[in-house]
Parts: structure tokens; sequence; C-alpha cells
């Protein structure tokens, strides 16, 4: 029987999967070059947030179920659960994965098993993983068994849908996939789907591209409303009646590890077949530039912008790929004083100072909101109105509610109320 897991990779998934296979009654050890993860872990700390996480794995590293370590150790089965951003080009970095899967070997031993919960593009464990393994003599498929399970969670949700939502597993062949689903089966309770694993690197891939895809239509939507002087969002609502219909929100641009890297994985392996996909992004990456024109239009340059928000999204301290750094470096170039309010995320993870909310909006011309924290749902309208000059608040993701008329509020459904002409208003 299986005992023993290693863990490669201690992030927002890593970390939380290590946490639950211990819960489960595995003997884990969690991998990380990361030297205050290592050591917060075996402290009975985290170093990133998630709802649940804290409590969990201070449980489990006191119960002696969960510790953590530099490298990698003997086990039953191997996760490797690694980064894999893009170059600047945007082609996968798989530098990561190729370390984790390297650094496994020498504890490698007959009827392990080894798992890619990397995000990785088609044919990363057929053409690129498996060949690592083989050149050390294993018998892939039949020695070693390997897959791949993506990662299907919610940030916020991830301790409740890594248990509930629907795994995939895709072997390298019909064994692998039947050992690794046994794993699994540890600790979810929803279905566990059995298939091929470049059939599931591109089902992973194509969730991701799903949402980037859609939430491009909503931005060109946005775009395009406020060239024609339209509601955007009650346009959305109104559409989303219809019962075949479920247009997405939008918003300042697309971030996270997932949407904003995906999608590339699919355009590097076929990109004369992918022009819808590389629109898509095109579209959403034009959001930042979009958003700053805006706010060219709302106050003048050398004015003081009070930033709300830097995460991709609302309610977890992750920066990865957020537009909203595009957004500050934007309106940084263009001489805007900035001060910014960010709740959640940490100070080491941002190069800018971060503010209090009364230190962010003290004599500031404008509060831009790029993030929908809940702190950010029900500001203190009173300070906003004794603090700020004229204050107005321009909010890109549709989530403040103001009820004073003395503050002037602008959202993606009433863009098209601003003046051509800057610092003017309709």
């Amino acid at each position: 029987m299986m005992k023993k897991i290693c863990v490669v990779g201690l992030g927002y998934i890593g970390l939380p999967t290590a946490a639950m296979f211990s819960k489960s009654g595995y003997e884990v050890v969690g991998v990380d070059i990361n030297e205050k993860a290592v050591n917060l872990l075996n402290k009975g700390e985290i170093h990133i947030e998630e709802v649940g996480l804290e409590g969990l794995v201070k449980r489990v590293v006191e119960e002696g179920r969960l510790r953590a370590s530099s490298t990698p150790q003997n086990a039953d089965v191997f996760i490797i659960a690694v980064p894999t951003p893009n170059y600047p080009d945007h082609t996968a970095n798989l530098e990561y994965v190729k370390t984790a899967t390297e650094n496994i070997l020498p504890f490698l031993k007959e009827g392990n098993i080894v798992i890619v919960e990397s995000t990785i593009p088609p044919r990363t464990i057929n053409d690129f993983v498996a060949p690592i393994i083989t050149r050390e003599g294993w018998k892939v498929g039949e020695e070693i068994y390997l897959a791949h399970c993506p990662e299907r969670v919610l940030p916020g949700r991830i301790l409740i849908e890594l248990v509930e939502n629907t795994r995939i597993v895709g072997g390298i062949n019909e064994l692998s996939a039947i050992k690794a689903a046994e794993v699994y089966g540890a600790f979810v309770t929803g279905d566990i789907i059995k298939t091929s694993a470049i059939t599931a690197e591109m089902s992973k891939l194509m969730e991701n591209t799903y949402r980037d895809v859609n939430i491009a239509l909503a931005n060109e939507l946005a775009k395009i409303s406020d060239k024609l002087g339209i509601n955007a969002l009650e346009v959305i609502s109104l559409a989303n009646r219809h019962p075949r219909v479920n247009l997405h929100q939008p918003g300042p641009g697309v971030g996270g590890h997932c949407l904003a890297v995906d999608p590339y994985f699919i355009i590097e392996k076929a990109p004369d077949e992918s022009p819808l996909i590389i629109n898509a992004r095109r579209i959403n990456n034009s959001m930042p530039e979009f958003v700053v024109e805006h706010v060219g239009k709302i106050v003048d340059k050398g004015a003081k912008i009070a930033v709300f928000g830097l995460t991709y999204k609302g309610n977890i301290d992750d920066v990865r790929e957020s537009p909203a750094l595009d957004i500050v470096t934007l309106l940084q170039e263009k001489g805007y004083k900035l001060s910014i309010y960010e709740p959640h995320a940490k100070q080491e993870q941002v190069t800018l100072p971060l503010s209090t909310f009364d230190e962010a909006i003290d004599q500031a011309n404008l509060i831009l909101v790029l993030t929908d924290h809940n702190e950010f749902k029900g500001l203190d309208e009173v300070k906003i109105y004794s603090k700020m000059i004229n204050p107005i608040i321009f909010d890109t993701k549709n989530c403040v509610k103001i009820n004073s008329e003395s503050i002037k509020y602008y959202n993606f459904g009433n863009l098209y109320t601003m003046s051509k002409k800057k610092n003017a208003l309709i």
C-alpha cells in the first residue's frame, strides 16, 4: 500500500495538495527551493494566503504527517507542482519541470508513480518528461508509472475544490492512468476521469482558453460600447437573460498563472490554427492601456491616484501576471503620483510602497479600483469626501457601491459619459 508522497513545489497548488494528502493519512514531504517556505512549513506556518489552509497545515504538521525539505525524499508517489511561466516570446519555460523531474531521479524505485500537476503544453509528458526518466534506465509505463493530472481549482476555494471537483488523470499509458487515479481516490469525491496524457494536457489548456476568449469578447464589447455611447454592463445583463447566453464581465485585463499564460501553450504548438486564441490574448493584453487612456480623461497628468488592488483577482494575495501591475507601470510613465492600497498582497511581492486606506486617499484626485477585494465593496464615503480632492472613483471591476452623489463614479457601464476632451465631463 502506498504510504508516502513527495510533492515538489510548495506554491499555490503544491502546498494545498500536500496538506490534503496529509489530511487523508499519507506521510507527505513537501520540497521547495524557497528556504522561507520550507522553514515556515516546518513550523506549521504558511507563506501564501488561502482560505482554510493555515489551520490545516498547522494541524497536519503538528500531527507529524507533513514536513518540508529543500531536496526530494524517497516516496511511493512523486507529484510535480512547479511553475511553468512563459519566456518573453510567450513560449513555455519548462526548466522548472525539467529540474524537478531530474531531481527526483535518484529517489525513484520500481513501482513509483510520477504525476505532473503543473500546467504544460500538449505532448510535454510524452516528449519531455518521459524521456528524462527513460534515460535513467526505467521503462516508463511498466516500471515507473507517469501521468498528468492538471489542477482545476479556484483561488479562495482551493481546499474545497481539490476535494469536490472532477479530476482528469492522463496517463502515458492506461496502467499509468489507473495507478495515478488511485492516488487521488484518497480524498477526491468528484469524478476521477482517466484519459491519455496529451488529452489531459489539452483539456486543461482549453478550460482556461475558453475563459480567456470569453473575457476578451466582454472587453471588446466594452471598447465598442465606449465608442458608440452604450452602457456595456447593461448590454451584458440583458443579453444574459437569454437562456443560452452567458457573457463574462469586462475588466482591466487578465492575470494569474493560468488564463494569461495557458493559451500561449496552445499557440506555441499550432500558431496557424489558433487565430481566435491569438486575438483574444491581444484584446485582453490591450486593456491596461485602455484603462490608462480613460484615466487621462478624468484627471491631469501629475494628479495623485489612489490605486486600489494589485492582485489579479479579489481576496487573494497572488500578483502573478496581474494587469494591475502593467497599469501601475503605465501610470508611472505618464507622470501620475501613485499611492497603493492593497490589503492582501505583501510588501515584498511588489516594488511600490503599500499604503493604508487613509494614506492612499489623502489628497488624491482619483481612486482607481483594479481588484475586487471585499474591502473595496463598501468604502467609507465620508472619509473619501473629506480627504480627497473632488473625489472620483474609476471602478474597473464594477464592485464598488457608492451612495453619495458628491462622489463621481465610473465603471465600464458609463465610460462613454467621459468627455473626449481631457478633464472635461459631458
